[in-house]
């Protein structure tokens, strides 16, 4: 997930009624929706063994998949964002020969491709026909599933016995870099088709892209999907499996994420250090920094002033947010966060935090340079200092007009006529997930019933996963699912990432049932 540096997910569940222009106005259209079949046979969950399809795929979890996954979190593939020798240290290109193989060794029949262009990184394409399809249905829906396998760098803090490059297993937990966030996601596609074939239930053609750039804003992407457009055709559905839960009790589908944008502020007031016994003539670059800072954000209470970067947030929405707070087994959801012994959040209000994480805009260091260690600091005061400054923002905000404005906010007019600037380094929209087909809600809503007793959930995201607003795009007709198992301390970006492994063996046989459900007339448009 392309997002903050400690991304534990905290989400408030979002109505399906809502849908979003492709350009990202800031208001909702109600749609009204033109599926017509009234298809009355067998539901996906009566037409499937439920306890054999979870025994399959907790035996391919067992055998294949944890083992490959724990060789996997050994590679160091770290992002290009964060490895410029990415190229030529070859990372990347190891860890996507490990997913290919495996998937080889699956069914020899699959057809796989592991695209290496030059200056791109490599790009994981699989491509499985349609199978068991009903004698008198229409022309085969496809579906496009989408994950990475790139990573974020390992950060610091790691709890004692665990790195983040190895691998350990406690408590069903599968501890190390990149396996929740997202190297799980290519072994779910697959299985969850292998687990249909199985039983001979009808699946639809089934294209899986499993990217490497995705937490360096999904780069390369662009330049993919134009070249593979007449291959992956017009799909029926996109599905996402780059998410997160907010607990682990059920399928949990992410209907809003944030935007992004980034850049290095940097401020130079001096051309060399100077002897800290001459403050008060000579202004501190850092305390310059705080004065542009207090520009884009209230530092009192982290709101963002800038009116380019707020949206109005519908009333429905903050209805959602109160009623999936009411429902939350959770009474306190800043519990999962690791805070110091004292602190507290931002807002003690719920709803707020939800509201705050989901669909407003929030400002946040994560990078600087020119400060020495501790250590090393001396009576000197510093030349320069560059702050990496992310800041997330609401679904329907456009971050081209977000970028613009923080960086007139932030070089206009700068203090004692210091050396000011801004470099926006990637920037990405939000993202709303169009209308919900009735048989898509139906197939989720039955999926999540039949593998964990209870009712699917929904969510909005406070990260951002920049493939989808490009496919929205690209498919406006598509239905997307965007899930994933990013649940509560998983922590992918931060340390003591994990993967909670009966989570995602649930998931992997809910993807499978909404996949067969799309493959059926519950999933064709009439």
């Amino acid at each position: 997930v392309h997002g903050d540096i400690l991304s534990v997910y905290f989400f408030s569940i979002i109505p399906l009624s809502f849908a979003v222009s492709t350009f990202a106005v800031p208001f909702f259209t109600q749609l009204t929706h033109t599926h017509t079949s009234n298809n009355a046979g067998p539901t996906v969950t009566q037409m499937a063994d439920i306890e054999q399809l979870q025994k399959f795929v907790k035996a391919k979890w067992d055998s294949t998949i944890v083992p490959t996954l724990c060789d996997y979190i050994k590679i160091k593939n770290l992002s290009p964002a964060f490895d410029a020798e990415w190229e030529s240290n070859g990372l990347l290109n190891e860890a996507a020969e490990l997913l290919v193989s495996w998937v080889r060794t699956q069914d020899p029949d699959i057809s796989i491709e592991l695209l290496r262009d030059p200056g791109h990184t490599p790009l994981i394409l699989v491509d499985i026909p349609a199978a068991n399809m009903p004698a008198d249905a229409p022309a085969a829906p496809t579906c496009l599933l989408y994950g990475h396998y790139d990573k974020q760098p390992p950060f610091t803090g790691w709890e004692e016995g665990l790195d983040p490059y190895v691998p350990k297993i406690v408590d069903g937990k599968l501890y190390g870099r990149g396996g929740a966030d997202d190297g799980y996601a290519i072994f779910s596609a697959i299985t969850a088709v292998l687990a249909l074939r199985e039983q001979k239930l009808p699946t639809g053609r089934c294209v899986v892209l499993i990217e490497g750039s995705e937490e360096s804003g999904s780069r390369d992407l662009p330049y993919y999907l134009e070249r593979l457009c007449s291959r992956i055709g017009v799909p029926a559905m996109v599905f996402c499996l780059d998410s997160g839960a907010l607990e682990y009790d059920r399928l949990w589908a992410t209907q809003s994420l944030r935007g992004n944008c980034v850049g290095e502020l940097s401020i130079e007031m001096l051309t060399s250090g100077v002897h800290s016994g001459n403050s008060g003539i000579v202004p501190d670059s850092f305390r310059i920094a705080r004065i542009l800072l207090d520009r884009l954000e209230d530092c009192r209470t982290g709101e963002v002033i800038l009116p380019e970067l707020k949206c109005t947030i519908p009333e429905q929405v903050r209805e959602s947010c109160k009623k999936a707070v009411d429902s939350c087994s959770v009474s306190d959801p800043a519990s999962a966060f690791p805070f110091v012994e004292g602190a507290r959040p931002v807002t003690a209000d719920p709803v707020e935090q939800s509201l705050n994480r989901n669909w407003r805009a929030q400002l946040a260091v994560i990078g600087a340079d020119g400060l020495p260690p501790p250590e090393q600091a001396s009576f000197v005061i510093r030349p320069s200092t560059t702050l990496t400054l992310t800041c997330r923002l609401p679904p329907v905000v456009d971050s081209e007009v977000a970028a613009q404005a923080i960086t007139k906010a932030l070089v206009t007019d700068p203090p004692y006529g210091a050396h000011v600037s801004f470099k926006v380094q990637k920037r990405n929209r939000g993202w709303v997930a169009p209308v919900e087909a009735p048989w898509l809600t139906k197939a989720v809503a039955e999926a999540s019933r039949a593998v964990y007793g209870v009712d699917s959930g929904r969510m909005g995201g406070g990260g951002s996963i920049p493939f989808m607003g490009m496919l929205l795009s690209m498919f406006p007709q598509a239905q997307f699912l965007v899930t994933g198992v990013l649940g509560p301390k998983s922590n992918a970006h931060g340390p003591n990432e994990f993967l909670h492994i009966p989570f995602a063996e649930k998931l992997t046989s809910c993807v499978a049932l909404v996949l067969t459900a799309m493959a059926t007339g519950h999933g064709v448009e009439q």
